[in-house]
């Protein structure tokens, strides 16, 4: 995990701070990690603090949904708010819970790749893939015009949960099931297609044109004018862009954690 100082004037992103943190393990742990991370910052007992969290969460309560998910499991029914609270300490109402990629489209669109856009999709590639919907500076997580949640990861192509076929393990099992070799994730796959190998190749574009599909009803409902991509997925941009084949700009970008810092304190500017 990450941990910043950010100062909105400017848009700046100070003291950026990264410490290893283990989702398996309990949530004691856990919180030990965050707020050890937050104090390191030397806070004064004014700031504000803002946490971007991957779902499920439950983000005006501060509580942690997260339940069979492989992550975060043992956080199921913790408030952070209070925990972390206690922990750092601070006030508890200073607080607030983002979404990770809302955080990382509100960054985006506040100074980076959606700057200047009405209406903006943010779109992670990583474990696995999560989505945010901006209109008007305002996240939007429902209505027709988005998917369940404002989560793409809801979404079924082909009668498939999407990250059943793109994701880190979709396209490990994939590729070993046409071959019968295990692959180190996207990365590896990567690296076997530029080397000219055609499962490889084949399983990349099967799997990111099934998301092109997917994302091209969505973007149209949407009537999105620019997409950001983040996630650790991105370094193999060169592959995904022709298979997901959008007619939307679709905008890479390098450093998702500068984004999604920049985004979860502008979501809590106006908070305690």
């Amino acid at each position: 995990m990450t941990a910043a100082s950010v100062r909105l004037d400017g848009h700046r992103v100070l003291d950026r701070q990264r410490h290893h943190l283990d989702p398996s393990r309990d949530a004691h742990a856990i919180i030990g990690v965050l707020a050890d991370a937050g104090k390191r910052l030397d806070p004064a007992p004014g700031d504000r603090w803002a946490v971007a969290m991957p779902g499920p969460f439950d983000y005006a309560a501060g509580v942690s949904l997260h339940e069979g998910v492989a992550k975060f499991d043992k956080l199921h029914g913790v408030s952070l708010r209070e925990t972390l609270a206690a922990a750092i300490p601070a006030r508890p109402e200073a607080f607030t819970f983002v979404n990770d990629a809302d955080a990382f489209l509100l960054g985006e669109w506040v100074a980076g790749a959606a700057a200047g856009a009405s209406r903006a999709v943010a779109i992670t590639l990583g474990t696995g893939i999560g989505s945010g919907w901006l209109a008007d500076g305002a996240i939007v997580s429902s209505g027709p015009d988005v998917p369940p949640d404002g989560e793409i990861h809801f979404c079924d192509v082909d009668g498939l949960n999407i990250e059943d076929v793109v994701s880190d393990r979709a396209l490990i099992r994939r590729y070993h099931g046409e071959t019968g070799t295990t692959v180190d994730g996207m990365r590896g796959l990567a690296e076997l297609a530029r080397a000219g190998d055609g499962h490889a190749n084949a399983v990349v574009g099967h799997a990111f044109g099934a998301l092109g599909r997917l994302l091209t009803e969505w973007l149209r409902r949407f009537r999105a004018e620019v997409v950001v991509v983040g996630g650790s997925m991105t370094g193999a941009w060169d592959l995904i862009e022709p298979a997901l084949a959008l007619d939307v700009p679709a905008r890479p970008v390098a450093d998702t954690e500068h984004a999604a810092l920049l985004g979860a304190a502008w979501a809590g500017r106006d908070r305690g």
